[in-house]
């Protein structure tokens, strides 16, 4: 399903003549995967997140941004910005309590993350942190932010 929503992005973003990000390498995602182990305390990448890495390496969509492999484990440099998996929690760990979770992407109102406490994915409101969503799985949490910037 969220395969399908990204095609519906591509096609209004290419109606601007733009196009998604390349996707991320096996290489790339395995290189990410070894510094997520060793930076977030053996976190293992669900394999749906994995999937979205190999569509489309992060996404910034109207407000909405999928966090994607970091510039630093880029097997080629590119020029647009991108959101780095493990940069970018390491800006959210910056408040101690936040360390209970890992963080997939934002928007504007929303952190889209997984509680390590409780073991489920988690839409949160941005300004004070609580639980608006709880999702199983992380395509189901994925599937609801796209549609959240389609519908």
């Amino acid at each position: 399903m969220w395969r399908d929503l990204l095609a519906d992005i591509q096609k209004i973003v290419g109606e601007y003549g733009f196009t998604l990000r390349e996707p991320a390498t096996s290489q790339e995602i395995e290189r990410l995967q070894e510094n997520v182990v060793l930076k977030l305390n053996g976190f293992i990448l669900p394999d749906h997140f994995v999937q979205f890495l190999m569509e489309v390496n992060g996404l910034d969509f109207d407000g909405l941004v999928i966090y994607g492999v970091d510039k630093s484990l880029l097997e080629t440099e590119v020029e647009e910005a991108i959101h780095g998996f493990i940069e970018t929690n390491e800006i959210w760990y910056e408040n101690e309590w936040q360390k209970q979770y890992v963080f997939f992407g934002d928007s504007d109102i929303a952190l889209y993350c997984y509680d390590l406490t409780k073991k489920m994915y988690l839409e949160l409101d941005k300004p004070s942190c609580t639980v608006m969503n709880d999702f199983y799985e992380f395509s189901t949490m994925l599937e609801d932010a796209l549609k959240s910037r389609l519908y």
